[in-house]
C-alpha cells in the first residue's frame, strides 16, 4: 500500500549571517570563505501518512512543524531529502496566505481556486458553499485588507474545506476564529474523517489532538522525537515543554519522573508568565512553585477529569502566626474561575519561626473545561483585624487543560443522563 504522504530523509538548512554584508562577502570571496552558520530547521526526517489518517504534529515553538508543512505543500524546497504526495492538497498554513489584500473576498476565492488548479466554472459551482461557510456577510465583496484576523481565517478555511481535497493540512490557523466558527470547522474535520480523507494538523491545542487525531508525531529542534497514539505522545510533549525529556533515548524508560525532590527548583522547568505582577512585605516569601499532574510529573499541562497538584515552597523571614496559603485560577479574559486557601479549607498552622521553609500542596480533581488558564499564588494572614499580604504572585504561570469532552460554561457538572420510555398513567386505551 502506497502512503498518501511519504517523507524520506528530509533536511532543511538555513544560512544565518551575523551581518547583512556577510552574505555579499561570502559570495565574492575568492577562496569561498564561509561567513555563515548553518541552522537545521529540519534534520533527516522520515515518516509516512496513509490515506484516511488524521495525524497531528506537535512540538514547542521553533521545533520545525511549520517548515515541514510548507515543504509538504510545496511552498518551500528541502535542502536534501524527498517528499512524495499522492493526492490533491488543500492547505491553510498562515493567516491570509495566498490572499491579495487589494482584491475582494470573492476575487480572492477565484484566485485561490486558480492556484489550486480549478477553472472558473468549477469555482462558480463551489462559490455558494464557500460564501455560506465563511459567513462574513457583505465583507465578502470588500477588499480583504479591511478584514479582521477572524475574517481572514473564516474565508481561507471556507475555501480550503470546500474544494474537495484528498489531503487537508491546517497549521494553527483555527485558533484565531471564534468558538462557533471553530465548532463548525471541527465538525467538518469529523465529516472528512468519515469520508476517508487525510488530515494533517499542527496545533498547540492538545484537546483537539486528543479528539481528532489517531496518530501523533512529536517534533523537537527539527527532529522527530517519537510518533504514536495521542495520549503517550502528549505526555512526551509535556516533558519537552519543561525540559524533562531525554532526547538521547526515546524509550519510555527515559521519561524521568520529577515528583519534587528537595534539591530541584520547580519553577525553572515551567512556562512562567513574563508579565506577572507581585507585591507584599516579604516577611514570608514564595520561593518556588509548580504544577504536578496525575502521574506526578511536573508540567503546565493537565487532563480534564484527573487530579492535579499545585505546590508552593515558602520561606518565613519573621515570626508569623496563622499564615494563610492560597491559589486562584483565572481564564484568559481575567475572570476568576475558582481557587481556595488554607483558611477556607480549615487547615491551620499556629506559628512559624524565621528561616523555616514550608511546602504546601493543594490536590484537586480537575473539572475545568479544556483551554488555557492563569494561576495566582499567595501567602497572607490576619493580624488582629488587619489583613496582611506577605507575598502574592498574580498570573504567575499558565495551566493548559486537555479535554476531549467540553460542556457549557467554566467547569463540567459531570452529569449522568438517563433516557427511558414514558407512558402516561390512566391513559385511555
Amino acid at each position: 500500500m502506497n502512503p498518501i504522504i511519504d517523507v524520506k530523509e528530509l533536511t532543511k538548512i538555513y544560512k544565518l549571517y551575523s551581518n547583512p554584508s556577510d552574505r555579499l562577502k561570502e559570495s565574492l570571496h575568492p577562496l569561498k570563505k564561509s561567513y555563515h552558520k548553518e541552522f537545521f530547521a529540519l534534520n533527516n526526517l522520515s515518516f509516512q501518512i496513509n490515506k484516511g489518517e488524521s495525524v497531528g504534529i506537535i512540538g514547542k515553538n521553533g521545533s520545525g512543524k511549520s517548515t515541514l508543512l510548507k515543504i509538504v505543500t510545496g511552498v518551500l524546497s528541502p535542502t536534501t531529502g524527498d517528499v512524495q504526495v499522492r493526492g490533491k492538497i488543500s492547505a491553510l498554513l498562515e493567516l491570509g496566505a495566498g490572499f491579495n489584500p487589494d482584491f475582494s473576498g470573492i476575487e480572492n476565492v477565484y484566485l485561490n481556486g486558480t492556484m489550486m488548479g480549478f477553472s472558473k466554472e468549477e469555482m462558480d459551482a463551489k462559490m455558494d458553499d464557500i460564501i455560506q461557510f465563511a459567513d462574513i456577510g457583505d465583507f465578502i465583496y470588500q477588499p480583504v485588507r479591511t478584514y479582521s484576523s477572524g475574517m481572514f481565517v473564516r474565508l481561507a478555511f471556507a475555501v480550503a474545506i470546500n474544494v474537495e481535497p484528498e489531503i487537508l493540512i491546517v497549521d494553527e490557523a483555527l485558533s484565531v476564529g471564534d468558538i462557533f466558527f471553530q465548532a463548525k470547522c471541527f465538525k467538518k474535520f469529523s465529516e472528512f474523517k468519515e469520508q476517508g480523507k487525510t488530515i494533517l494538523f499542527v496545533t498547540h491545542d492538545m484537546s483537539s489532538i486528543m479528539k481528532y487525531c489517531e496518530r501523533v508525531i512529536v517534533m523537537n529542534e527539527g527532529e522527530i522525537v517519537e510518533e504514536g497514539l495521542p495520549g503517550p505522545m502528549i505526555d512526551i510533549y509535556k516533558k519537552i515543554l519543561v525540559g524533562m525529556y531525554d532526547t538521547n533515548n526515546s524509550s519510555e524508560s527515559s521519561l524521568s519522573k520529577h515528583s519534587g525532590d528537595n534539591n530541584e527548583i520547580w519553577k525553572d522547568k515551567l512556562n512562567i508568565n513574563p508579565g506577572y505582577s507581585e507585591y507584599g512585605d516579604k516577611r514570608a516569601e514564595i520561593l518556588d512553585f509548580a504544577i504536578f499532574d496525575h502521574n506526578n510529573d511536573l508540567t503546565n499541562v493537565v487532563l480534564k477529569g484527573k487530579f492535579f497538584k499545585i505546590k508552593m515552597r515558602i520561606r518565613f523571614n519573621n515570626d508569623i502566626r496563622d499564615p494563610i496559603f492560597a491559589f486562584s485560577i483565572k481564564d484568559a479574559r481575567g475572570t476568576e474561575i475558582t481557587g481556595t486557601n488554607t483558611m477556607l479549607e480549615s487547615v491551620n498552622i499556629d506559628k512559624v519561626v524565621p528561616e523555616k521553609i514550608i511546602e504546601i500542596s493543594f490536590t484537586q480533581n480537575n473539572d475545568l473545561q479544556g483551554g488555557d488558564y492563569l494561576i495566582s499564588l499567595g501567602c497572607t494572614c490576619y493580624e488582629g483585624n488587619d489583613f496582611v499580604v506577605f507575598h502574592r504572585l498574580y498570573d504567575i504561570m499558565n495551566l493548559h487543560v486537555i479535554s476531549n469532552k467540553n460542556s457549557v460554561g467554566f467547569f463540567d457538572m459531570n452529569s449522568t443522563i438517563l433516557i427511558s420510555d414514558f407512558e402516561r398513567k390512566g391513559q385511555d386505551d
